[in-house]
């Protein structure tokens, strides 16, 4: 089923990207400012990149390889955050939008199950990718009120019914989600690794810079600052989607 899911949905949605329109002729492909140790490729492009996965196309091999014995990153933090990555039981939810935190959901419904069936939570290991529209569910209230994230994203709080001021699915009261336990910092404590797109940081920066009298960069540090505690910047979501695969993790589309 997922070999199935992930060729239908992945690729139907991203086959009608126009890669010129993304990265137009004359753009800097390389922008030496990003901090991930890896060439990025969005410092130079416009806010209009949002509209796009951000080079979210799905790797084609599907099948979980053994993990690897050593993950090669030069970031020795996010070596230690693959390097959590172990058990018999892998799973990584790629989260490109909210879709009603459906990757949460299904994070908790895969410890429940697990749990229910005998396994372990030494044999589990989950993996949630916040990329492009998902970003601001990694962040904290301060960056929704401030920015007014829920305004531009149309997500409207479950409490007041208006546009949200608060990461609801971050500290989450009994009326903010449908199953206990969903909410991201819950799901962390129980082992779950988040991982957060740099590539949709920057993004997000220049959006925020043009309606702004501040710099993009400066935007960009204040949202890494007040990402949820825990959570990873990886070089981008589509990078982490496939290490994650790399060392074992089986993929599920939630976005």
């Amino acid at each position: 089923m997922t070999r199935l899911s992930q060729r239908g949905v992945g690729r139907q949605e991203y086959l009608s990207v126009d890669p010129v329109s993304i990265c137009p002729e004359g753009t800097d492909m390389l922008d030496p400012k990003l901090p991930t140790h890896r060439r990025g490729f969005l410092g130079a492009l416009a806010a209009g990149a949002t509209a796009y996965g951000l080079g979210g196309l799905i790797p084609r091999g599907l099948a979980a390889q053994p993990a690897p014995k050593a993950t090669n990153v030069d970031d020795p933090k996010l070596d230690a955050w693959l390097s959590k990555i172990n058990g018999k039981h892998k799973q990584v939810y790629d989260m490109p939008e909210f879709n009603k935190g459906v990757g949460f959901l299904w994070s908790r419904v895969f410890y429940m199950t697990n749990e229910g069936t005998g396994v372990p939570a030494s044999d589990l290991s989950v993996v949630l990718i916040l990329r492009h529209n998902a970003l601001p569910l990694a962040l904290t209230d301060g960056m929704w009120a401030k920015y007014k994230l829920g305004e531009k994203a149309d997500l409207t709080d479950p409490k007041t019914k208006a546009p949200a001021v608060r990461n609801f699915f971050y500290k989450s009261q009994p009326a903010d989600a449908p199953l206990p336990g969903m909410s991201i910092d819950a799901l962390m404590a129980d082992g779950a690794l988040v991982g957060a797109c740099n590539m949709a940081i920057k993004a997000v920066s220049m959006e925020v810079a043009k309606s702004t009298n501040m710099k993009a960069d400066d935007i960009a540090e204040e949202i890494r600052s007040n990402l949820i505690p825990g959570v990873q910047v990886v070089p981008s979501g589509v990078w982490a989607v496939n290490r994650v695969q790399e060392r074992g993790c089986t993929y599920c589309f939630a976005g």
